[in-house]
C-alpha cells in the first residue's frame, strides 16, 4: 500500500462523529503543516488551510470537504450496563446488525468494544410476524460486556460511538468505513500537496468542515468567514451499479469518473460553473460523470447560499454502500478528482459576466 493510499487508511479508520472530529483534524494538520500559508481552527471546529496564489486579484475559492461521520452519542446507561444511543446522522437500520463498536469512555479515557444489537427476541423463539419487522433506530443498544457498576465508572452520556471496520486495499479499488467523506478530505490533502504557489490561478481557502451530517453545521459558518468567490464541495454519491438495480437508478457508475453534480435535494450546482468543469475535464482527457442525486445533500448548499450568494458545485467521488462500514470507492475516480481539482485551482476562473 503506498503513502497516499496509507493516509486514506488512516482518515477512515479514525473516530469522528459530529462534533467529535478532533481525531481526523489531527490526522489532516499533521499532513498540511508546513505546505500552506496559513493554518487554523475556527469555533466551530473546522481546519481552514489557506494556500495563497500571489497573484493580485485571484480570485478566492473555497473548497470544502467534511471530517465527520455518521455515528451515535451515548443517551443512556442502565443499571446492567448495556447502553442507549442517540445517532448523529442517517441510518439504514438493516445494516446496523450485529455489528462491532467502540465507545470512547470519556470517565476512564478508554476505547471500549462491544457489540450493537436491537433489543427483542432471537430468531429461535421469535413468531414468524416480529421476525418481519425492522428496528428502529431506538431500539438498538451495545453490549460491553461488563457489569453496570463497571460501565457507569467509565462511560457517560454524550460519549461518542463509532462503528468498528478495517479499511481494505482491494487492488482497483479500497472499501472501509467513513469514506463519506474522508475521501473527500484525502482528495483535498492530495491537491494540496501538489500546487506550486507559482501556478496558481485562485487562492485556496480549503475548509475541512464538521458537522455535515447533521445540517451542514460547519459549511455555514465555514462559508460566512471565508467569502469566497467560487465553492466547491467534495463529497461522495451513490454508485448504484449493482445487482437488481435499474440502469436509470445508477445515479453514478463506479470507475467511471468524477461525479459533476448537476444537483441533490439540497443544492442545483450553479450551471456556468458545471459548464466550465465539463469542459475542463474533457480539455484535459479527466473522466468524468454528471450527476442528478434524488435524495441527499452535501457543504457546496451551504457555501451557495451564504452571504448574497456563491456560484457552487460539488465534485463526487462515486461510492457503493453509501452509510455503511463496506463503502467503497475506485481509485482511479479518486485520482481524477484530484486531477481536476488540481488544474480548476492552476487555471483559475474568470468570474467578470457570469450569472
Amino acid at each position: 500500500m503506498d503513502s497516499s493510499i496509507e493516509l486514506l487508511k488512516k482518515l477512515s479508520e479514525a473516530a469522528g462523529v459530529p462534533s467529535r472530529e478532533e481525531q481526523v483534524r489531527e490526522i489532516v494538520r499533521q499532513e498540511l503543516e508546513g505546505k500552506v500559508d496559513e493554518l487554523t481552527v475556527d469555533a466551530m471546529g473546522n481546519l481552514v488551510a489557506i494556500k495563497r496564489s500571489g497573484r493580485d486579484g485571484a480570485p478566492r475559492v473555497m473548497v470544502a470537504a467534511h471530517m465527520d461521520e455518521i455515528g451515535f452519542l451515548v443517551r443512556h446507561v442502565d443499571d446492567r450496563g448495556f447502553l442507549r444511543v442517540q445517532s448523529v446522522g442517517g441510518f439504514d437500520t438493516r445494516n446496523l446488525f450485529a455489528r462491532q463498536v467502540t465507545v470512547h469512555a470519556s470517565k476512564s479515557g478508554e476505547e471500549l468494544i462491544g457489540v450493537m444489537n436491537p433489543a427483542g427476541k432471537p430468531i429461535h423463539i421469535s413468531t414468524a410476524e416480529e421476525r418481519k419487522k425492522i428496528p428502529t433506530i431506538d431500539s438498538f443498544y451495545i453490549d460491553l460486556g461488563l457489569e453496570g457498576d463497571a460501565v457507569k465508572e467509565k462511560v457517560r452520556v454524550g460519549d461518542m460511538v463509532t462503528l468498528r471496520q478495517e479499511f481494505v486495499d482491494l487492488g482497483t479499488v479500497v472499501t472501509g468505513k467513513a469514506l463519506d467523506d474522508r475521501s473527500g478530505c484525502w482528495i483535498l490533502i492530495e491537491t494540496i500537496k501538489r500546487l506550486q504557489q507559482g501556478e496558481m490561478g485562485a487562492d485556496l481557502h480549503a475548509v475541512f468542515t464538521v458537522q455535515e451530517e447533521v445540517g451542514l453545521r460547519g459549511a455555514i459558518t465555514g462559508a460566512y468567514a471565508a467569502e469566497a468567490d467560487v465553492g466547491v464541495a467534495l463529497d461522495t454519491t451513490l454508485a448504484v451499479d449493482t445487482p437488481e438495480i435499474g440502469e436509470h437508478l445508477r445515479v453514478t457508475q463506479l470507475g467511471k469518473g468524477v461525479g459533476l453534480k448537476v444537483m441533490d435535494s439540497s443544492i442545483i450546482s450553479t450551471r456556468w460553473l458545471l459548464d466550465h468543469f465539463m469542459e475542463l475535464a474533457e480539455a484535459n482527457g479527466i473522466d468524468y460523470q454528471l450527476e442528478v442525486l434524488p435524495l441527499g445533500g452535501n457543504d457546496a448548499a451551504a457555501i451557495q447560499k451564504s452571504r448574497g450568494g456563491i456560484p457552487s458545485i460539488t465534485l463526487s467521488t462515486p461510492s457503493r454502500y453509501v452509510h455503511t462500514v463496506t463503502e467503497m470507492v475506485a481509485k482511479s475516480d479518486l485520482e481524477g478528482a484530484v486531477a481536476l481539482l488540481t488544474r480548476f485551482l492552476q487555471e483559475g476562473v474568470e468570474l467578470e459576466g457570469r450569472a
